[in-house]
């Protein structure tokens, strides 16, 4: 794991509320960090790490800082990247969202029970 990969794990991990292993669990991270600076722009990017980096408590010290986090979260909690619409990342980021682990659930036809699983369990 490179340096920028690091920082960009603990900066998640402060703005999910998950552990850095539960977010390298996803097997994301570097999608994640690339599209994060990709979309916020480097210096943007950049200065958001650095804020989070050096700052133990939040808020943050401008709304695009405040809005560049908000937007990191969302794509962690989500699999997609705010805007109108939405931009999901890919079919493993809607299945390993987060929002799918906080609520102790598994993502809707992210994993298939098989054939004729739908009848198990169902009698009348």
């Amino acid at each position: 794991m490179t340096d920028e990969t690091q920082r960009f794990t603990a900066l998640s991990a402060r703005l999910t509320g998950f552990d850095a292993g539960d977010l390298v669990a996803t097997g994301l991270i570097e999608a994640y960090r690339t599209v994060a600076e990709r979309e916020l722009g480097s210096k943007r990017y950049g200065r958001l790490l650095r804020e989070l980096g050096e700052m133990c408590e939040l808020p943050l010290s401008d709304d695009e800082s405040t809005e560049g986090a908000r937007a990191v979260a969302y794509l962690w909690y989500t699999g997609s990247w705010p805007g109108s619409p939405p931009r999901l990342v890919s079919p493993r980021a809607y299945a390993e969202a987060l929002v799918w682990k906080a609520a102790g659930l598994t993502a809707p036809a992210a994993a298939p029970g098989g054939y004729g699983s739908w009848a198990e369990g169902s009698t009348p």
